[in-house]
């Protein structure tokens, strides 16, 4: 496949998005940025937070992980609507009544200022290493299929990238972004169903005859009853309910979105609708999963894991099928990039610099201030690029899902200390309490085979962190219960 064919379509693909995002950020200001007028479509905001939830990790990662994790993804995935639920019925009733801009206020009127620094700067931590990691797998994809053809370096490429999303976020924020999202997760979709339709073409199979021979290679066994496994059902469905409350109900750059929805209810039913999308987009992810190793079998190739399916994709279809998928790649990579640094910017803009509450400052002084840390964020994302390059970790989800537990972790325990209970806490030991929570699970999770044998921990380390989190809140709680202002 032409590499310069390849660049010139990605070239093409972010010049539509720079019109969307020109006709969709004329006129905007700094409320528009943070969330969108409160006036975003919940019908746009759902289907576009399907791309933002999948990211390009879950585009390589899912179908790569088949032949070692079959469809085990499947019972993360029964946790996510679990939690999605728990998000639309628990935690958006209380930013909408609270009418936040950051969620994170919410943690400054219940538990005090230090907890609402402390929240915001774990969320800032976690989105960062998260985004990054994210956005390094899609990058070293491109570079390796059409930059290194130019002999243009690793870092250039993640430059021109990160100016790509800068040049059609920098005015438009969330406003834009709910606009730009529809359209990339369509492209991604669309590019998810035509490899999945091309392959089984290939292979004169249909779908059920598919799954037989997926089935004979134990590539789609869901359930697995072993409860020292990490993969124990059990285990499974328990953490994607919580990684969904934290990593999308807990999270600034997801919630962001939501609370840009003009009602309560119109907000709930994105939510809702959204799971259900993204279950259905997470089954064909790894029906293609299955594909991608029965067709590399009969084409003799070796490669597993994240390459397997840019391997392909690139080498070993028609060239219109590598076009696509290109685009469906970007597509994955995009929104979880340009809605990262956004959502970056408004939380350290409003949280840590708190400009909205400064009256000294005006409307175009807080705009040079929020520009000035819009591009600050995409110069530390070229600088963790680079990080996770020199890392080179095999599996980028699992590495991600590994900073979550440990990141999120914090946020799960802070915000359930605040809804669950009435009591106050001594709040300037909250940082402290949140930095030994995740300090502790480091260490039960480097020495965990020493300490519990045979017994697995995985993902439900972020569950441990929280409970570890909640349990040093109590240990530092007032006497005395919150106040009735707080509590409300």
């Amino acid at each position: 496949m032409s590499p310069v064919l390849l660049f010139s379509v990605v070239i093409g693909y972010f010049l539509i998005l720079l019109a969307v995002a020109w006709y969709t950020g004329k006129n905007s200001d700094n409320h528009s940025f943070f969330i969108g007028n409160k006036n975003s479509n919940w019908m746009l905001v759902a289907f576009g937070m399907v791309g933002t939830s999948l990211s390009g990790v879950t585009f390589v990662s899912v179908p790569g992980a088949v032949a070692k994790e079959s469809f085990a993804y499947l019972q993360i995935t029964i946790g996510y609507l679990i939690g999605y639920l728990m998000i639309a019925y628990v935690l958006l009733p209380l930013y909408y009544r609270l009418n936040l801009t950051s969620i994170y206020n919410y943690l400054s009127k219940r538990l005090g200022h230090r907890s609402y620094k402390t929240g915001s700067s774990f969320f800032i931590l976690s989105r960062v290493l998260g985004a990054t990691a994210r956005l390094y797998l899609v990058v070293n994809i491109l570079q390796e299929a059409i930059l290194n053809s130019f002999n243009i370096p690793f870092w250039a490429t993640t430059l021109i990238i990160l100016v790509m999303i800068l040049l059609y976020t920098f005015e438009g924020g969330v406003k834009t972004i709910v606009y730009t999202d529809t359209l990339q997760t369509t492209c991604m979709l669309a590019g998810l169903v035509i490899c999945v339709f091309y392959i089984l073409n290939q292979m004169n199979m249909g779908f059920g005859e598919s799954l037989q021979v997926m089935s004979g290679k134990g590539y789609s066994k869901i359930f697995f009853s072993d409860p020292n496994s990490r993969f124990f059902f059990l285990k499974q469905i328990i953490a994607g309910a919580f990684i969904t409350v934290t990593m999308t109900g807990m999270d600034q750059e997801m919630m962001q979105k939501n609370i840009s929805v003009k009602t309560l209810k119109d907000s709930q039913k994105n939510v809702v609708s959204m799971a259900i999308v993204l279950s259905a987009v997470i089954i064909i992810f790894l029906f293609l999963g299955g594909l991608l190793y029965l067709y590399a079998d009969t084409l003799n190739v070796t490669v597993t894991g994240d390459k397997i399916f840019p391997t392909l994709a690139l080498e070993h279809m028609p060239p219109y099928v590598s076009i696509i998928f290109i685009i469906a790649l970007i597509s994955a990579l995009f929104p979880s990039a340009d809605g990262a640094i956004t959502a970056l910017t408004s939380t350290f803009c409003i949280d840590i610099l708190g400009i909205q509450r400064r009256t000294d400052l005006s409307q175009a002084a807080q705009k040079k201030i929020r520009q000035k840390v819009h591009l600050s964020f995409a110069a530390i994302f070229l600088l963790f690029v680079l990080v996770f390059k020199w890392i080179d970790d095999p599996s980028m989800i699992g590495l991600i899902l590994k900073i979550a537990a440990y990141t999120y972790g914090p946020l799960l325990g802070l915000f359930t200390f605040g809804i669950l209970t009435k009591k106050a806490v001594k709040d300037q030991w909250v940082p402290y309490v949140c930095i030994a929570a995740p300090a502790i699970c480091f260490f039960l999770d480097k020495y965990q085979k020493m300490i519990f044998g045979s017994f697995e921990i995985g993902l439900e380390l972020l569950i441990i962190n929280g409970a570890l989190t909640f349990t040093g809140l109590l240990l530092i709680a007032e006497k005395k219960p919150a106040t009735a202002e707080a509590l409300a």
